[in-house]
């Protein structure tokens, strides 16, 4: 949280530069303030039409707009411990991408509430839930999974088994309750990626769970 912070108080998103560059300028501010010095993330900036794709795409580098939506996507690793959290901003006055920018905090926490109400429900219900409650506020969900599991230590191997019982996302029958293969309490990130009805701008917000 202090990281996004900094970069706020920088000024580094702005328009008229690549995501590249602001990309760059929050790596530097990372290590040299924060002592982070790797992330597992590949992209941590998108801006424009790369808002509405999803973390798996390959998107180009594009020029940040004045009018835009941009939505920075961090993945630090502390010591031997991963972090994911996003923020959005719109850079311009448009009425709508502020209501969406605005929205995301919001419903991450109106679907956290349901979460909390319910903790036993499977991932499959949750992101039902995510769907719902952007569908509800006249957005589209930017993709088919609303999260995932934290796997701990940074290094540790991916756990067997179906990995769909590790994301938030339809296919995800078992309790998000349930214990890892080691019995231990799993810890989730709640994603929330909202896209405008055409599809030309979008913003995200993620927490843990």
């Amino acid at each position: 949280m202090a990281l996004f912070d900094a970069v706020e108080a920088a000024g580094f998103v702005r328009a008229g530069r690549r995501e590249s560059e602001v990309t760059e300028d929050i790596f530097a501010l990372a290590r040299d303030k924060f002592g982070v010095l790797r992330h597992w993330h590949k992209r941590i900036v998108r801006t424009g039409l790369n808002t509405v794709k999803i973390y798996a795409d390959d998107t180009p580098d594009r020029v940040i707009g004045a009018d835009d939506t941009v939505y920075l996507d961090f993945g630090p690793v502390f010591g031997e411990w991963q972090a994911d959290i996003g923020r959005s901003y719109a850079l311009g006055p448009d009425p709508e991408k502020q209501r969406l920018v605005a929205d995301l905090p919001r419903l991450f926490d109106e679907v956290q509430t349901v979460y909390h109400a319910s903790p036993d429900m499977t991932g499959a219900e949750l992101y039902a839930q995510a769907v719902a409650s952007a569908e509800g506020a006249g957005w589209l969900f930017g993709g088919p999974s609303a999260g995932h599991i934290i796997l701990g230590e940074y290094a540790m191997a991916k756990p067997p088994g179906d990995k769909s019982r590790n994301y938030i996302a339809s296919g995800n029958d078992d309790p998000m309750s349930l214990a890892d293969t080691l019995g231990r309490a799993r810890h989730w990130i709640l994603e929330i990626h909202l896209v405008d009805p055409t599809r030309s701008y979008g913003g995200f917000y993620e927490r843990l769970l």
